[in-house]
C-alpha cells in the first residue's frame, strides 16, 4: 500500500448543519437521571433528531473492564434512554462493535449495561454478527481526506446504519494517539471494519472523514457525553480517573468533543482532528463560537496531560515514526496477530490484574460515582 497523502481540508458544502451550542451541568449520583434528561432537552435533541426514525445508542466500550472514565456509564446510557423516550423516540437500539482487543458481550456485561436492556426492552445488535447486519461499500458524496485512499477497494460500512439517528455516548478522557478523544472518535468502531487498524496513522483525517460520512447517512446524530469519573493521563484504558461531576450534550460532534478538551486543560484547535473538522465546516471546533448553557466554563482548567505508557510507545514507533512505511508487513500480514496479542497481554494480563483492576476497587469504595456504579445490578460474570 502506498501511504496515502491527505487531501487539504476544504470546507464542505450540501452537508445539514448543526447548532454550536453545547449543554454542560454539573451533577451528582443523586440528580444524574433527571440533568442528563434535561440536557438532552436544552440541547435541543427533539429537532436534532428524526422520530420517525429507528434511534441507535451506540455506547462506547474502551475496554472490556469496567476502568472509571473508560467506558460508557451505566447512569449515562440509562438517563440517555429516558431522556430520548421523554421526547417521543421510542423505538431505540443498541449497536455494540467488537475490536481486536476488546470484547462487546464481556464490555456489556461487565459495565452493567445488559440488565439495562432488558429493564427498558432495548434490542441489541452487534455489527460483526452477519445475522444482525451485513457490511455495504458505501461511496461518500463528500470529498474525503484519506480514507478513500487507505481502503482502495472500497470503503463499507454497515447497511443497517443509513437512515437511522445515532446517538454516541463516549467519556470525557485522553487518548494516546489523539489527545483526547470524545464524540467523533466513537465512531471508529461503529463504521469501521475490523480492518481499522490500517487508518492509525492518519487517525486524525480519519475522524473527520467518518463524520463527513455520518453526515450523508444518519437523520440525526446527538452526543450525550459522561465526565462524572474523567481519564487523565495515557488513555482509552490505563488513565487517572478524577471526579468531574459534568455531563455535557450536544447535536455538534466537533463542539462538543471542543469543549470536552477545553475542560480538559488543552486548546481545542491545537487538536488536529478537531481543527481539520473546524475547518471543513463539520461542526464548530473554536470556543469563542460555541454556546455553553449550563455551567460556566470560562475559567475551568483540570490540567490534564496524555504521557505514555507501553502500549503508545509500541504505537508512535509503528504508526507515527519512518516505520510506518513497513505497515504491509507488519499490519497486513499475520505479523498482526502479535501486535495483538501484544496489546492484550499487556493490558489484560498486566495492567489489570496487577494494577488497574486495584484502582477500580478503591474508586468502587471511596468515589461517590463508584458507589453509584455499585449500585446497579451486578455483572454475571466475574
Amino acid at each position: 500500500m502506498i501511504l496515502p497523502e491527505p487531501k487539504s481540508p476544504t470546507r464542505v458544502t450540501g452537508l445539514p448543519t448543526v447548532d454550536p451550542t453545547v449543554v454542560v451541568i454539573k451533577t451528582s449520583p443523586e440528580t444524574v437521571l433527571e440533568d442528563i434528561q434535561q440536557g438532552m432537552e436544552r440541547a435541543g435533541i427533539a429537532s436534532a433528531l428524526d422520530k420517525k426514525a429507528t434511534t441507535i445508542l451506540k455506547d462506547n466500550i474502551s475496554w472490556h473492564f469496567p476502568f472509571p472514565a473508560a467506558n460508557t456509564t451505566p447512569w449515562q446510557l440509562e438517563g440517555t434512554i429516558l431522556g430520548l423516550r421523554r421526547n417521543g423516540f421510542s423505538d431505540l437500539v443498541c449497536v455494540q462493535n467488537m475490536t481486536v482487543v476488546t470484547d462487546a458481550f464481556k464490555g456489556e456485561d461487565l459495565n452493567k449495561y445488559v440488565p439495562l436492556f432488558r429493564k427498558y426492552h432495548i434490542p441489541v445488535k452487534f455489527n460483526f454478527k452477519a445475522e444482525d447486519m451485513k457490511w455495504v461499500e458505501f461511496k461518500p458524496k463528500t470529498p474525503l481526506l484519506v480514507l478513500d485512499q487507505i481502503y482502495p477497494e472500497g470503503i463499507r460500512i454497515p447497511e443497517y446504519f443509513l437512515g437511522k439517528n445515532i446517538v454516541h455516548l463516549p467519556t470525557v478522557k485522553c487518548h494516546i494517539y489523539t489527545t483526547t478523544t470524545g464524540a467523533m472518535k466513537n465512531a471508529f468502531g461503529g463504521l469501521l471494519t475490523t480492518y481499522r487498524h490500517y487508518t492509525h496513522s492518519w487517525i486524525h483525517e480519519t475522524l473527520v472523514d467518518l463524520l463527513a460520512i455520518q453526515k450523508e447517512i444518519h437523520t440525526g446524530i446527538v452526543a450525550v457525553m459522561d465526565g462524572t469519573t474523567a481519564g487523565n493521563g495515557p488513555g482509552p484504558r490505563t488513565m487517572y480517573p478524577e471526579e468531574k461531576n459534568v455531563v455535557l450534550v450536544s447535536s455538534d460532534q466537533v463542539a462538543i468533543d471542543a469543549v470536552a478538551a477545553k475542560l480538559m486543560g488543552f486548546d481545542p484547535l491545537s487538536i488536529k482532528y478537531i481543527r481539520l473538522a473546524h475547518e471543513r465546516g463539520l461542526g464548530c471546533g473554536d470556543p469563542r463560537d460555541i454556546r455553553i448553557i449550563g455551567e460556566d466554563i470560562s475559567n475551568v482548567n483540570w490540567r490534564f496531560s496524555v504521557g505514555d505508557n507501553a502500549a503508545s510507545l509500541a504505537g508512535d514507533l509503528l504508526w507515527f515514526s519512518p516505520l510506518r512505511k513497513f505497515q504491509n508487513i507488519f499490519f497486513r500480514t499475520p505479523l498482526v496477530h502479535l501486535f495483538i496479542f501484544g496489546s492484550e497481554a499487556y493490558h489484560d494480563y498486566y495492567r489489570w490484574p496487577l494494577k488497574d483492576r486495584w484502582v477500580f476497587r478503591q474508586w468502587l469504595r471511596s468515589s461517590q460515582w463508584g458507589k453509584l456504579f455499585a449500585s446497579y445490578d451486578p455483572p454475571t460474570r466475574s
